[in-house]
């Protein structure tokens, strides 16, 4: 189910709060964990009912994983329950990479069936990792299955994250805050929810009808002008930033209804002033997992220059994959490496200070030079894109013959530009609720402003649908 369909806005989360606040007021906040388990299941299974047993069974092996590693401290133990894990994950999202592979090397076929990838199977398999690995090492402890259920499955980061360790989840069910629907709470996330559902909906949707034209045109062997290519490129750009940042509001904002708060996983990563900052911004609870459960464990910096390179590419090239089984992603991936280990080399060994706005501009076109591995479906279709941006192409430079409304295009990056470089972010902006006293006044200004940008996006859903997010196919 998409936090951007109407089967969602209007069925599953008004019933969902609504159900919540009801048993919270009869029966306390602690049965609330039951219905809101319950609830999440179902999320889940609108899109493929047979996967919610996956899921639960997952949930049921992992948490008896852990009660055993409790007991035990058996690093053995803990290395065949990641490993099981990472057999899942493997079966389901790489089984055909592989099989391909084979293919090319043996001209063999593997007789694999096609398999459907169960959606957010990559963060609830590092999440559940997380939590073995946290166990092994003491900074959890196991409780309650309800509690183990809930912290997976809890359906506003179920799907495409943020990574939650067990410690920043579970004590906050027994706080204050939970199932007491406060008003500061409920208008914050509401606020959040609104910001990332527009962000989703008016500005990540219709960039994606540019950046998929670019792209489609390749794939028929039309050529792009320079001016095209960078277009398409940047409306991809903007699109992939709204969307993600869009459903990182929205699950922040929707858990904050309920009272919980999660880690925030994306802080404007397009004013990062170089590539090292960017990862501190980008996916910031993919990228503290890597830190911690790779690249620490590698050895991390601690071996001398060489092997903390060696280290960091080996996270890159496997961060790569984890978001596709494609080579063009572990390119992706080796190249952020290397942007890494020269911005690395650069604060270590530079002796000319680059001004900010000059860093920024030039990580952000690194990014965007990036993104079109990401996007692209293979080398070929990548090369031709890069060609273009690089007036290699036979089209004259300002050519439009792709785009027939360029206008737009261009209105919307030079939007999506103002709003990433000149704004604060969604959560910058519902600080003052959080830290402010609560008024009337500022709830009646807020819910006007939100209410009527809820209000064109439901409009917008109703007349157009919504696409999936991006980030539900990793």
């Amino acid at each position: 189910m998409l936090f951007s369909s109407l089967s969602f806005l209007v069925g599953f989360l008004p019933v969902a709060v609504l159900g919540a606040a009801a048993i919270a007021r009869l029966f306390g906040p602690r049965p609330v964990v039951a219905y809101l388990t319950i609830a999440s299941f179902v999320f889940y299974g609108w899109y493929y009912p047979p996967y919610v047993a996956l899921l639960g069974v997952t949930i049921g092996i992992n948490f008896a994983f852990g009660k055993v590693i409790s007991e035990r401290r058996s690093k053995l133990i803990t290395a065949a329950a990641i490993a099981l894990n990472l057999a899942l994950l493997g079966w389901y999202k790489y089984a055909g990479f592989l099989a391909d592979m084979v293919y090319a090397v043996s001209g063999v076929h593997t007789g694999l069936p096609a398999v459907l990838l169960p959606l957010g199977i990559s963060f609830f398999t590092f999440q559940q990792i997380a939590y073995l690995v946290d166990i092994y090492q003491g900074k959890a402890l196991s409780g309650s299955l309800l509690s183990y259920v809930f912290l997976i499955s809890f359906f506003p980061q179920l799907i495409a994250g943020p990574i939650v360790h067990h410690r920043e989840l579970i004590p906050q069910l027994d706080g204050n805050r939970f199932a007491r629907f406060r008003p500061e709470d409920v208008a914050a996330g509401l606020i959040l929810f609104s910001i990332g559902l527009a962000k989703k909906v008016l500005l990540a949707d219709n960039l994606a009808s540019f950046a998929d034209r670019l792209f489609q045109a390749q794939s028929m062997a039309v050529e792009a002008s320079m001016a095209e290519a960078w277009l398409g490129m940047l409306c991809y750009t903007f699109q992939i930033y709204f969307d993600f940042s869009g459903y990182s509001d929205m699950a922040l904002g929707l858990a904050l209804v309920f009272g919980l708060t999660l880690p925030v996983n994306f802080w404007s990563p397009y004013k990062a002033t170089s590539i090292i900052d960017f990862w501190k911004r980008w996916n910031m609870t993919l990228s503290i997992f890597l830190r911690d459960y790779l690249y620490f464990p590698l050895g991390g910096n601690r071996a001398g220059p060489v092997r903390r390179y060696a280290n960091l590419w080996i996270v890159m090239l496997l961060g790569g994959l984890w978001h596709g089984a494609g080579w063009q992603f572990v390119f992706w991936g080796a190249l952020h490496g290397l942007y890494l280990t020269v911005a690395h080399l650069w604060a270590r060994h530079g002796r000319i200070r680059i001004p900010v706005p000059i860093s920024t501009a030039l990580t952000f076109i690194c990014v965007v030079f990036a993104w079109v591995f990401f996007r692209s479906e293979n080398f070929t279709q990548a090369g031709a894109i890069l060609r273009a941006m690089a007036g290699q192409a036979s089209p004259a430079f300002w050519e439009m013959s792709i785009y027939d409304s360029a206008d737009l295009a261009l209105a919307l990056v030079g939007i999506s530009l103002a709003l990433v470089w000149l704004t604060p972010n969604a959560l910058q902006i519902t600080e003052r609720l959080k830290t402010a006293p609560f008024s009337a006044h500022s709830s009646a200004a807020f819910a006007g402003v939100m209410g009527s940008l809820a209000a064109v996006c439901l409009f917008k859903v109703y007349v157009t649908g919504s696409n999936a997010f991006i980030y539900f196919q990793f």
